[in-house]
């Protein structure tokens, strides 16, 4: 994929760029519907669901209906309004507009809307673009961002796609749209690994799979053969690192999705489990039993003897690496339940940070480094955050069993799996960090063990 960073490229190519025309406004807002006149629009994003942001996405149009290999360019700019639609939506920050109210887009007014025509509908914003085949069989995807109120453009991009990648560039203008209207970082363009599921409750086929974010382009990268448990992405996301029960032995493999290949981390009589990358993908953490005892180690990505990092008595894992490498968050029972501790990356300065009541477990370091995720055992099982020195400690989930979080790329949303009580059965999970915006994440099997992968190059 291609980022035309040359904003000229985005003067609609084989057509003239139509002027804004010289209209009228419509009949002005309802009183407190739109922004005070002179600020910037923005979206709040401490309010969850609460205040979501009106916006309309029509169609995006297209110079001349063409086929290519992703379908006729007339379908796609459809399509590709629906997911930047359902992008925003999801993220519980936006109300797109229902399609019922969205008027046709003319190809020449995708960088000239008609602000006249949009006001009355009462969206803030407002999402136009266009689909356009070129001649080397490529795809050109242009995206704009309009501030409705103020008749101004907020933000343009162009990206240059195969056609088969033509949902990437939907997604990454959702990103677009939606950073410059929260100040966030982008998530949209990123994939999740997870467990796939299915079969009795006490003999679960379990699989390995991929999709985009939001459940599209799924795909089994394991055969279910073997059990599996924990994957975790490379920074690099060619590479993914699990826990697999082949030949009914206990052990961490790091496996190359392009070419299907594996390896065992480390070559050793041990039970190996909770891998996980260090942010560089120059290491790997994982846990190790040795005579009864469980510890952290830390080995080289390619191989070679592994570093023991903790020494107490008991079960210690879980570890997760702070963005910058310098710390580790991990779990361990050495005060005799489960809690969670922070360490120095070469496993100096260990100290416990929860201190709640019940149990703490899965802990990870945000992307963003403020915070870090968990799962609370205490009367059932819910997903939190803490700052890293333990404090401010939040559950935002309230599931009979929800575990197991995992960050999206900029740290403003949670994935987890929840466990119905009864059938054992579970699925994939995301909440915002307001606790307000929680929705399932759909999978054609039942799901669980997600890890978020950072942003797509």
């Amino acid at each position: 994929m291609r980022l035309l960073l040359s904003l000229s490229l985005l003067s609609l190519p084989g057509a003239a760029v139509a002027q804004a025309p010289d209209v009228q406004p419509g009949p002005g807002p309802a009183a407190g519907a739109g922004p005070v006149p002179g600020q910037r629009l923005t979206v709040d994003i401490t309010g969850g669901i609460s205040q979501p942001m009106p916006i309309a996405i029509p169609v995006m149009p297209t110079p001349a209906a063409a086929n290519t290999a992703a379908g006729s360019t007339d379908a796609l700019g459809s399509q590709i309004s629906d997911v930047i639609t359902n992008d925003l939506k999801n993220s519980g920050l936006f109300s797109p507009l229902p399609k019922g109210q969205l008027q046709p887009v003319a190809f020449a007014q995708a960088s000239a809307p008609d602000y006249g025509a949009w006001l009355p509908t009462g969206a803030q914003a407002l999402v136009q673009g266009y689909v356009q085949a070129n001649g080397d069989g490529t795809l050109t995807v242009g995206c704009y961002l309009f501030d409705v109120f103020a008749k101004s453009e907020m933000a343009r991009q162009g990206f240059v796609v195969k056609p088969a990648e033509w949902r990437r560039a939907a997604h990454k203008c959702a990103d677009t749209i939606y950073s410059r209207l929260t100040g966030e970082g982008p998530y949209f363009d990123s994939q999740v690994i997870y467990v796939s599921e299915t079969g009795p409750k006490k003999n679960r086929t379990k699989r390995l799979a991929v999709m985009d974010q939001d459940g599209a382009n799924h795909r089994f990268i394991t055969n279910g053969q073997s059990l599996v448990l924990t994957p975790r992405f490379a920074p690099t996301q060619q590479t993914v690192v699990f826990m697999s029960y082949e030949n009914n032995q206990p052990r961490v493999y790091v496996y190359d999705i392009g070419s299907g290949r594996k390896r065992l981390v480390v070559n050793q009589p041990y039970t190996t489990f909770a891998p996980r990358f260090s942010p560089d993908g120059r290491s790997i953490l994982f846990s190790m039993i040795v005579n009864g005892n469980a510890d952290i180690y830390r080995v080289s990505a390619s191989g070679g003897a592994a570093t023991r990092l903790t020494t107490s008595p008991g079960i210690d894992t879980g570890g997760s690496y702070s963005p910058d490498g310098s710390k580790i968050v991990f779990e361990s029972d050495r005060s005799g339940t489960q809690q969670l501790y922070v360490m120095n990356a070469d496993g100096s300065g260990q100290r416990r940070i929860s201190f709640g009541s019940g149990r703490y477990a899965t802990p990870v370091w945000s992307p963003r480094g403020d915070l870090i995720a968990y799962t609370h055992i205490g009367g059932g099982f819910s997903v939190g955050t803490m700052g890293v020195d333990g404090s401010g400690a939040k559950d935002l989930t309230k599931g009979w069993q929800d575990e197991g979080p995992t960050w999206s790329p900029n740290g403003r949303v949670l994935m987890f799996f929840r466990t119905a009580q009864g059938s054992g059965r579970a699925d994939l999970w995301s909440v915002d960090l307001t606790g307000v915006n929680e929705r399932r994440v759909p999978t054609p099997l039942d799901g669980s063990d997600p890890a978020w992968g950072p942003l797509r190059p």
